[in-house]
């Protein structure tokens, strides 16, 4: 038996409707995207839906066209597949000398955490006593660990084809280019997502943003601060709330999920997307 076709995305229907010529708000609203409610609150949801994206204009009397040379949108956010990280260092900067002690990569498909690769690295140097105070990593821990030469191509390889996630990306980033680049003079091109930057756009309502916050906002429980897997294990599953909350309000691929932004005005109003968001037109 065939598998279905993947449904598509909000930001694909409107692409495909908007290929035969520009089409009125209202007309995407109900014909086409198929949102309910008040003609007014319908209208408002898709400008909220294309109106962020570059990709969509729209003129004076409301008419919806795709910008010449525009990309269509890309493979929808539940169909990526997304390398979640986590480093621990000797804490310090990599300029200083400073390295590694464990990394975790968590791969999340299909909308779940499919894998796990978790290790202690051998940082060629002794670790301060408040890093290890704060991850509990010591000299002793690390001392026949692997250097991150020896995990080097590992690494590249549980990245490379994946979006890059991490709390605080430039960190985890800037440390795992840097070690990749050591070991092996390369690091995949990767697309990069911040955790703490998607809480912005989708918990505005949150006061605070760090992964401790995040995870009693989302009732995750974090099992083992500050250390690699358990940071990593607790980021992809935040990952997963924050995409869904991305994708209940229409927001269909990567470029349109950097590039959203809740309307201030319009942040405590019901989700539009929630209903519009289950099938709307065929597949494909």
């Amino acid at each position: 038996m065939r598998d279905p076709a993947p449904r598509l995305s909000l930001l694909q229907v409107a692409w495909a409707a908007l290929q035969d010529g520009p089409v009125h708000t209202t007309d995407l609203a109900a014909g086409v995207l198929r949102l309910r409610g008040r003609p007014g609150a319908a209208s408002a949801a898709v400008f909220a839906l294309l109106g962020a994206d570059d990709r969509f204009v729209v003129d004076g009397d409301g008419l919806w066209s795709v910008r010449g040379g525009a990309d269509r949108p890309g493979t929808p956010l539940s169909r990526l597949s997304y390398a979640v990280v986590d480093v621990e260092t000797t804490g310090g900067t990599y300029q200083a000398g400073h390295r590694v002690t464990e990394i975790a990569i968590v791969e999340v498909r299909g909308g779940a955490v499919a894998d796990v690769f978790e290790t202690l690295v051998n940082p060629g140097r002794r670790i301060p006593r408040w890093a290890t105070r704060l991850t509990g990593i010591s000299d002793g821990m690390v001392v026949a660990a692997p250097a991150f030469d020896e995990i080097a191509e590992q690494v590249f390889e549980r990245l490379s084809g994946r979006v890059f996630v991490a709390h605080n990306a430039n960190f985890d980033w800037s440390w795992t280019r840097a070690q990749l680049h050591e070991a092996l003079g390369d690091a995949p091109a990767v697309d990069r997502l911040c955790t703490i930057s998607l809480a912005r756009r989708f918990a505005p309502e949150l006061g605070r943003r760090n992964l401790d916050a995040l995870a009693e906002h989302f009732r995750i429980a974090i099992e083992g601060r500050h250390r690699a897997a358990g940071d990593a294990i607790a980021t992809a599953r935040v990952l997963l709330r924050l995409l869904d909350r991305a994708e209940s309000r229409g927001v269909g691929d990567l470029h349109s999920l950097k590039s959203h932004r809740p309307p201030r005005r319009r942040r405590n109003q019901p989700d539009l997307f929630v209903e519009a968001s289950r099938p709307v037109l065929g597949s494909g």
